[in-house]
């Protein structure tokens, strides 16, 4: 574990893996450390992968200002950490609800993104997000697996609002590809790994403003990957292809059979597809 201190005073904790060019991991969640992410499916052995937990979760400390867990306020600590890093320019991995942090930080940051990956990501900061609606239609493609019934009843008490904490349990099948040994461990290392109170704060109101960070992205000249998973609800792979027509430079690839974490659900085609994205060879993968 290394630290370095954001523009506030926090102390914020980063993991280093693997060897070669440097390439940022912002985790997602929100607000879940960096540990969940592990190797990435073995893409430190390509690349040295630089993984930052987010202030108030893994080894980094807790804020005074719990105000500073809002998605837009932690822009000052990625760009803190480039600086600490001494890179003038990066290319930057994130997960999930991570996504809307890069895509804050690429906006207002332009000059220092080389490249932007992107997984299972979203992008609120762009005003584009999954619904209700979206979160069914990819639960209706694992209708035939063993765990369905349970775990879309389950769903539907999430979505309505009145679920268990044994409900939150029983529909995590859906974000895999394979609800194996590893995805079940993987799964179980959640409650422990998350900050709740930051996830409540991470897209409280005024944390974006779509139509400004539209505009901006508009200008960059990153180069942007979006990767989903087929089976995955956030986003749908055709809601992917919507945000990725609003960055100049994108591409968009779907793997086949993954889910919410495609570097369990196929390893070697994940990093496959990253490595060569970020080696700026194509993209052979399925494409949308």
């Amino acid at each position: 574990m290394l630290t370095f201190t954001a523009p506030d005073g926090t102390e914020l904790a980063y993991h280093v893996v693997g060897e070669g060019e440097p390439l940022l991991c912002l985790p997602g969640g929100p607000m879940r450390a960096s540990a969940y992410l592990g190797d990435l499916g073995g893409l430190s052995k390509l690349r040295r992968l630089i993984l930052l937990d987010a202030r108030g979760t893994g080894d980094s400390a807790v804020p005074v200002d719990p105000a500073s867990y809002r998605c837009d306020r932690q822009v000052v600590d990625v760009e803190a950490f480039r600086d600490h890093l001494g890179l003038e320019r990066v290319d930057i991995l994130a997960h999930s609800a991570a996504g809307d942090l890069a895509i804050l930080y690429a906006a207002r940051y332009p000059r220092r993104v080389r490249s932007l990956t992107l997984v299972t990501a979203r992008a609120r900061a762009l005003g584009v997000d999954f619904t209700e609606e979206h979160r069914r239609e990819a639960a209706a493609l694992r209708a035939a697996e063993p765990w369905f019934a349970t775990a879309h009843d389950a769903y539907e008490r999430v979505l309505a609002g009145s679920a268990s904490d044994a409900d939150w349990d029983a529909i995590s099948p859906f974000f895999y590809g394979r609800w194996d040994t590893a995805a079940q461990a993987h799964a179980a290392a959640e409650v422990e790994q998350s900050n709740d109170e930051a996830a409540d704060r991470y897209a409280s109101a005024g944390a974006f403003d779509p139509a400004a960070t539209r505009a901006a992205i508009a200008a960059s000249d990153a180069r942007v990957l979006l990767v989903v998973g087929e089976r995955d609800s956030g986003p749908l792979p055709r809601v992917a292809a919507d945000i990725a027509e609003l960055f100049p430079r994108a591409e968009l690839t779907v793997q086949p059979a993954a889910g919410h974490f495609p570097w369990l659900d196929d390893p070697q085609r994940f990093t496959e597809t990253v490595e060569a994205f970020l080696s700026q060879a194509p993209v052979t993968r399925t494409t949308l």
